[in-house]
């Protein structure tokens, strides 16, 4: 992909983010998963659903 492409493309996106509408920008904003699910995987949630029991 040549420079020329990736600039026509990355202002295409841009341009079409700009295009919507500031509560739509606002909602595709995702809920993120814990630190310790994110850091380590499924291995912090077990040993904790193990602690409760």
């Amino acid at each position: 992909m040549s420079f020329q492409e990736y600039l026509k493309f990355l202002t295409k996106e841009v341009v079409s983010y700009m295009a919507l509408p500031p509560e739509t920008r606002s909602q595709r904003k995702t809920a993120r998963e814990q630190w310790t699910s994110r850091w380590f995987g499924a291995i912090p949630m077990s040993i904790k659903l193990l602690w409760r029991k």
